[in-house]
């Protein structure tokens, strides 16, 4: 009785919140008095084995799942002050700005002393997987065209073929998808190739995604012929059974995403909260929870410095293309590279 209470009030509250989109809620009960709320961008299947072996290590705490996109989870914290105790976001910039803004809180620990610095900031933002940014590719398309070694080979290709390719390039809505922005500003300072790239993609009408799973989906199901800047974790995890679909890294550059975790200031149960962080930060210690997540943990001792691996860093940095002034010219002109007549 006491579970299904506990389901029911959570639901209540859900529909009681006002501005933010939930994108799909899943609640977690345990035999305890403690019931603690996580908003997080990552897919619920995707995520569902880490609360199982959390609440396997920690019994009596009962867990609110809600996913949204980073927009909405920036807006639910920022704008809303909604009381979750963890938010769990791929925009590493928008996890940025909330703690420079004052909204997360500090934590430390010896396991979050144990990360490489790169993987925290201000011991308010902790980073528990590297995630880099691929091409997938449908193999069929591309069984007579040859595989794309870097940005200019895939400009090059797209012009050369666009019989095969318009109307079958998938992306992100930059407008939209948090990650999509981050992903797209971090472009446009590795390479001079971002723009003409993007609008090579805006000639060939390229369809607009809020998220890396429905690019992924829609190329193993042929309505695309690739999709750019999908996360490699959820394509090889979702594709490791899937014939004909393949997931290349460029040897330009590769962006590495970090995933991040905060507290925030409104959190009601901290103390869980940081429990859920430590448990996080030894993912690189449970290799059977990795296999089945296909999210790869951070690697402590890495240095990062891999001459074709462009690892985002956290820090103030990453506010740059939050500058309102910034950002709006910048989405400009991607929309009119993009959205062309």
């Amino acid at each position: 009785m006491r579970l299904a209470l506990f389901a029911l009030l959570l639901s209540i509250k859900a529909t009681m919140v006002t501005g933010f989109e939930i994108e799909e809620s899943r609640t977690y009960p345990d035999d305890g008095g403690i019931a603690m709320r996580i908003l997080s961008t990552a897919d619920a299947d995707v995520f569902e084995p880490i609360i199982h072996a959390f609440q396997g290590d920690h019994p009596g705490i009962s867990i609110a799942y809600d996913v949204a996109s980073s927009a909405q989870v920036m807006a639910a914290i920022f704008e809303e002050a909604a009381d979750y105790d963890l938010v769990i976001s791929s925009a590493m910039d928008l996890q940025t700005k909330l703690a420079n803004d004052g909204l997360a809180r500090t934590y430390t620990s010896d396991a979050t002393a144990g990360l490489p610095a790169w993987a925290k900031w201000h011991d308010q933002i902790f980073a528990f997987t590297q995630e880099p940014a691929v091409l997938v590719l449908n193999a069929q398309d591309f069984a007579t065209l040859g595989l794309p070694k870097n940005r200019e080979d895939l400009i090059t290709l797209l012009r050369d073929h666009a019989d095969v390719f318009e109307g079958r390039i998938g992306t992100y809505d930059v407008r939209v998808s948090g990650l999509g922005y981050l992903f797209a500003t971090q472009d446009s300072r590795n390479t001079e190739s971002f723009w003409r790239l993007t609008e090579v993609m805006g000639r060939l009408k390229a369809r607009l995604y809020c998220c890396s799973g429905d690019m992924i989906a829609d190329v193993a199901s042929g309505r695309l012929a690739l999709a750019y800047n999908v996360l490699g974790s959820y394509a090889r995890a979702r594709l490791a059974d899937t014939p004909g679909v393949l997931v290349v890294e460029m040897d330009d550059f590769v962006s590495v995403m970090l995933r991040t975790a905060l507290i925030p200031e409104t959190a009601q149960n901290p103390v869980e909260a940081g429990m859920f962080i430590d448990f996080l930060s030894g993912m690189n210690t449970r290799p059977s929870l990795v296999a089945q997540t296909g999210l790869p943990p951070v690697a402590v001792g890495t240095t990062q410095d891999e001459a074709v691996i462009r690892p985002i860093r956290l820090g103030p940095g990453l506010l740059v293309f939050l500058d309102r002034m910034r950002r709006e010219t910048f989405l400009r002109s991607w929309t009119s590279s993009i959205e062309q007549d």
